[in-house]
């Protein structure tokens, strides 16, 4: 017997049998990279919790974005489609929470559905039966939350603390309390951090102090064997980082205790640096402002880890580990010094990749580790597929399911499309748009004419453009065929819309009170 549902299949089985139908917990954070996860790279720092993931499941090595920016991402997520196609494209516009998501899916299939931290995609979320989420890009202390009251009615609460312990204990809360035992559920656990600009939480304010974090190779890069677009960005250490960045200038939004603390601990770290200041050369200022802000980013990733582990503890204790998938991601990688960048956007290695770490008792093996090419853009059909819920036609990715269990499809993708749209915008990033199997990667700056092609395995750190390198040329051949075919495939249009207008639009919505 079928039930049909909004042009979807259930099979009859997936109703009724909840206790064969796993719980998912996705932990998502944002502009977490591989290279601050010690299950990838353990150099700066050691993430017990996160690295528990691994140990107990799977670590993935190429999950690649679709487009390495915040809420765009998370569209993607939600829609399982690429950004023209669910209409968020860049930062600043509204989602469409009117539109077929996964969530909503979920929910008619039986699931409880919850999401609990940051959002950042401007509307109402929609197809969850609890959500408690920060407005817009949330601050690091003291974050207005915005939820459902008893009534109904969506209203914003006021909250004193550290955002990253706030989300866990709210998410902890909806585990312990705000759930109905015995029914399957969903659950998004999501943090601000470690997105910029790094304010450290209360217990981690002065650690690594005492310690000098490695520089990475490429820091002092002058990309002058690349394309234009990569000196013409504006996220250098050098130059672009600002005060408050750099800790020089305090929250502005901290309580006079917490103020106390954080003079107590960067007062005397500042003093230090201005006294001298005038009398370091310009590398020496550029060490400076890597060590302070690497150091500051590992501590917001400390905290989150923390919070992980409270999470994973209690799933263990309370038995719900044995039925329960836990997935950690992030919505794209990001720069620690490589290329003298911090941000992300581009298309290179470290902000197209982004951490994937899977358990699942008794299905994912234990220590596994995966190199296929996966995305944000399964994860919409991985979750339906984890309910016994048949994915829509007009998804885009594919369920990564069957290779939890080992078992790669034969006809499992090969290459991979990316888009990034954001210009003019934060950080000065051209537009461009790519495809990368692995070990070439072309990527095309439509609105500028120029070409950028790697030798990944060669040049992994991409500092050569090999584009115009006769030697290539069949490769470039082969590439541009493969990017033309992915673009038809994903059905992209020609020509990016006014995203000007559509911020404007978005601008006149929050006036009005709409959103």
């Amino acid at each position: 017997m079928l039930l049909l549902a909004s042009g979807l299949v259930f099979s009859h089985t997936s109703f009724g049998q909840d206790s064969n139908r796993p719980n998912i917990v996705f932990i998502f954070t944002d502009d977490h990279c591989q290279q601050a996860l010690s299950a990838y790279d353990p150099s700066r720092m050691t993430t017990p919790n996160m690295d528990r993931i691994a140990e107990q499941g799977m670590k993935f090595n190429r999950c690649y974005v679709t487009n390495a920016i915040c809420g765009p991402s998370r569209a993607v997520i939600q829609t399982g489609k690429h950004s023209h196609l669910n209409g968020f494209m860049v930062n600043g516009i509204i989602f469409d929470g009117n539109q077929q998501t996964f969530p909503k899916l979920l929910q008619k299939a039986g699931y409880q559905t919850a999401v609990v931290g940051k959002w950042h995609l401007a509307s109402t979320p929609q197809g969850y039966d609890h959500f408690d989420v920060l407005i817009g890009q949330g601050p690091y202390y003291n974050p207005p939350m915005r939820t459902r009251d008893s009534s109904g009615e969506v209203v914003t609460r006021e909250h004193t603390g550290y955002t990253t312990d706030i989300i866990t204990d709210k998410t902890m809360d909806w585990l312990k309390n705000g759930r109905e035992d015995g029914k399957p559920f969903m659950l998004m656990y999501q943090h601000k951090a470690p997105h910029r600009n790094w304010q450290p939480g209360p217990k981690y304010l002065t650690w690594l102090d005492d310690v000098t974090i490695p520089e990475p190779e490429t820091l002092y890069d002058d990309y002058s064997t690349r394309a234009t677009p990569a000196y013409e960005q504006a996220m250098e250490i050098k130059t672009h980082l600002n005060e408050r960045d750099l800790k020089l200038t305090a929250p502005p939004n901290l309580t006079s205790n917490q103020l106390a603390e954080w003079s107590a601990a960067y007062d005397p770290k500042n003093e230090a640096y201005l006294n001298n200041k005038d009398r370091m050369s310009e590398k020496e200022i550029i060490q400076w402002k890597y060590q302070r802000y690497v150091k500051d980013y590992l501590r917001t990733v400390k905290s989150v880890d923390d919070g992980i582990g409270e999470v994973l503890d209690y799933l263990d204790e309370s038995g719900l580990a044995e039925n329960t998938i836990v997935i950690y991601s992030s919505d794209q990688g990001w720069y620690l010094g490589e290329h003298g960048w911090f941000d992300k956007r581009w298309m290179y290695e470290e902000s197209l990749k982004t951490p994937l770490l899977v358990k699942w008792s008794g299905v994912v093996e234990a220590g596994s580790i995966n190199n296929d090419i996966v995305s944000n853009l399964d994860f919409a059909q991985t979750f339906l597929d984890l309910a016994g819920v048949r994915s829509p036609s007009d998804m885009q990715g594919s369920s990564m399911v069957p290779i939890f269990k080992g078992k790669t499809p034969l006809n499992w993708r090969n290459s991979f499309y990316y888009h990034y749209y954001e210009f003019p915008g934060g950080h000065s990033v051209a537009r461009h748009c790519g495809v990368t199997n692995g070990k070439h990667k072309l990527i095309h700056y439509y609105q500028k004419g120029e070409w950028e092609l790697f030798d990944i395995e060669k040049d992994p750190s991409e500092l050569n453009n090999v584009y115009d390198n006769p030697e290539y040329a069949s490769i470039v051949k082969s590439l541009n065929r493969e990017l033309n075919q992915l673009r038809k495939q994903y059905q992209v249009p020609d020509d990016d819309p006014d995203f000007q207008k559509l911020r404007e639009e978005a601008r006149a919505k929050r006036r009005r009170g709409e959103i």
